[in-house]
Formats: C-alpha cells, structure tokens, sequence
C-alpha cells in the first residue's frame, strides 16, 4: 500500500552540478567498474524485462536488475563493501610504508603480512556486513560486524561464515551504528560504511561507486533498447539511491529521467528530509520486514544528491511485500527477490493504483520503469517461508 508521497519542488533540471562531481561522477565509477570486473566470479547480473507485470499494471516496459546472484552473496552491497574494504587497505597500506604501490600487490599477496593486522569494521541490516566481511576475507585482514537486536540469526551465521565476528546489540541499526564508531576509536578499528556524516565520507564514496557497477552494466545491457523514463529506487539511507540517480542524471542530461525514491513507512529519513529541505533523522519505532531499508539516518553524501536529483519521494507499506516476492517467483523465468528486493516493484504498483499520483509522476502507458532487484534470498529460511505461505 502507498502510504505517501511527496513532490521534490527543489529537484534540479539542469545537468548534474559541478558541486555534485565532488560526491560522486562517472569517472570514479569507471575505476570502480575496471577494478570490480577483474575479481573471481565476477559476471554481469542479468537484467529482466518483466512484460507480463508490465501489460497487467499498464506500463509500456520494465526493466529489472536482478542482483541475486551477485558474487554468491545475494546482494548488490557486495560491489560497495568489498570494493570499499580494498580501497581502505590500499591508502593504508601506503601510508604504512611510505612508498606507491598497485592494487595488483594487494591481489597478488605481496603484503599480506602488514594487511593481516589491519581490523575493517561496520554496524549492518545484513547484506552491508555481509560485503565487508567478503572484503576482509578476500583481501587478507580482520573483520568486526555490529547487528542490532532484529537482525535475523540467518544473517548472522552469513557473516560468521566469512570468518567475521559478529556483535549483537539492543535498539535499531542507527544505535548499533553509533556503537561500532565508538568501539572503532578505542581499538584503532577501521570502519567502512555505507553511510556517510560530517568527517567521514572517505569510504562511503568509494561504497557508492561499487553500487555504480550495477548502472555501468545496465547501459551495455540496454545496448539499442531505449532509456527508461522512470527509475524506481529503494531508500535507505540513501547512498545506493544516491549513487544511482547520480549517474543516470550525469550520463543522459538530455533524457529528463524521473527518480522515485520508494522508503519504508517505518523507516521514512529520506521523504522527511525532503519535506523539510535539510537532512531530517527519524526514530524508528517498528522495524519493517525490509530490513535493508530500516534505517532512520540520513547519508550526507546520498542526501547531496537526492535532495537535487529525485523527483518524489513514496512509501509503503510492508502490507503486500510478501506478496510481490510471490508474483516474481512465479515469473519466467522465476526471480529470486528477498523483502527489500521488492520495494521498487511495490512502489511502482501501488502507484499505478493510484491515478492521481501516477499522473503527478507522468506515469503511464508509455513509461519505461526501470527497478532495481536489490538482493535475493539473504536469510533462506525467511525467504522460503514468506514463499511458501499462501
């Protein structure tokens, strides 16, 4: 069910600003994309075209980014995090000993030594922690996860299994956050997170970039298909639909593509931000069963962009998640879409029942609605049980 919505009267329609290139620009997303590609197991994601959903809501096309498979993690955030993890071990290690050295050392071994004392560390829904702790494994050093008391223990066992120890605290991800940064200061910890605050936004930035791949693949995917009109995008805190509402704006200036950004009515930071022009925390007091989008803080960086970039802001309800995880499990051929998977999807549905808000957002029979499947079956037992009930 929509439960809101709000227009951005302060998007910008211009090109993307030069202040913005300092977030975020195509060019950091090109070395993110030329490193991420040479990694094992690395392979496109495939892209969807979801014609039945199409015809029976009244859309012309969409498209759909199925991150399920996405380095046998089930999640978009293995481009970030471990890319992030890299990056962080890269400067470290040159500041260390004082001297230029490639990326390629790193792969190849050549300072294992010095990168086995390094800790990485992140406060996590799941899929975040679980990309760091793919990081510190692949790359050499220690990890440390913190997860707040509704993390499910199947993403726990995900991140242990990657050799991470895993912190378990009350309250929400917001509160494990402010945790993991306080433990980081007294144990000389790294932390590498996906959001981003006044003195941090290092990491986050290269987070953001890694998310881009997705964008960058999308693009070659498209090939001759035309651009889509409308761009769905799960909120969170706002660094991946920041990361990509930046590209489409910068790569197609010309295009006027819409961005809709589709939040959690328990979780709502971004369409409050927008409603009061500056960033704007909400306190989260009922988790919703996408738990990639509790998140009650804004990212400082993500926030750059959106708050110029996205044209509205919605919410749903988690009323028929269970549901639209069904509908793309019976498609053909059967897509694997957790809880926040979906959100995209259920944002877009739920518009089209509404016909005033579908014309505010000149949704129609023309449009071409490109979605993000942001992971898969992230908890197995979670996943098959919403799945298997009727």
């Amino acid at each position: 069910m929509l439960t809101e919505y709000f227009h951005n009267s302060h998007k910008d329609t211009k090109h993307y600003p030069n202040e913005l290139c300092s977030v975020l620009n195509l060019d950091n997303t090109a070395v993110a994309f030329e490193e991420i590609k040479t990694w094992n197991g690395y392979s496109e994601t495939p892209l969807h075209s979801l014609d039945v959903i199409a015809e029976n809501i009244g859309v012309k096309s969409i498209y759909y980014k199925d991150e399920s498979s996405r380095f046998g993690l089930g999640s978009f955030k293995a481009l970030g995090g471990t890319y992030g993890v890299l990056k962080f071990i890269h400067h470290a290690l040159q500041k260390e000993i004082n001297t230029e050295i490639s990326i390629q050392d790193i792969h190849q071994g050549k300072y294992s030594k010095q990168i086995s004392k390094y800790t990485v560390t992140t406060a996590t829904d799941g899929n975040h922690g679980r990309s760091v702790a793919f990081g510190a494994k692949l790359f050499g050093c220690k990890c440390q996860i913190y997860i707040h008391s509704e993390v499910s223990s199947g993403r726990q066992k995900a991140m242990e299994d990657l050799e991470a120890i895993v912190t378990r605290v009350s309250g929400n991800y917001d509160e494990s956050l402010k945790i993991c940064i306080d433990d980081a200061e007294k144990n000389d910890w790294h932390l590498i997170s996906d959001t981003s605050y006044e003195g941090y936004t290092k990491y986050p930035r290269y987070i953001m970039a890694g998310y881009n791949v997705m964008a960058e693949e999308i693009v070659n995917q498209l090939n001759n298909l035309p651009l889509p009109t409308h761009i769905f995008l799960q909120g969170g805190v706002g660094s991946f639909p920041g990361a990509i509402c930046g590209y489409f704006w910068e790569k197609f200036p010309h295009n006027n593509i819409k961005f809709i950004v589709v939040e959690s009515e328990h979780a709502p930071c971004l369409i409050r931000s927008a409603q009061n022009n500056q960033m704007t925390s909400v306190n989260i007091k009922k988790e919703t069963m996408m738990a990639g989008l509790s998140c009650g803080e804004p990212s400082l960086l993500g926030w750059k962009i959106l708050s110029k970039g996205v044209d509205d802001f919605i919410t749903i309800s988690d009323a028929s998640i269970p549901k639209s995880m069904r509908l793309l499990a019976k498609n053909k051929p059967s897509i694997e879409a957790g809880e926040s998977s979906v959100a995209g999807l259920e944002g877009l549905m739920q518009t089209m029942n509404n016909k005033a808000v579908a014309k505010k957002i000149s949704l129609n029979s023309n449009s071409i609605v490109l979605l993000f499947g942001t992971e898969g079956a992230t908890d197995p037992e979670i996943y098959d049980a919403i799945i298997n009930t009727t």
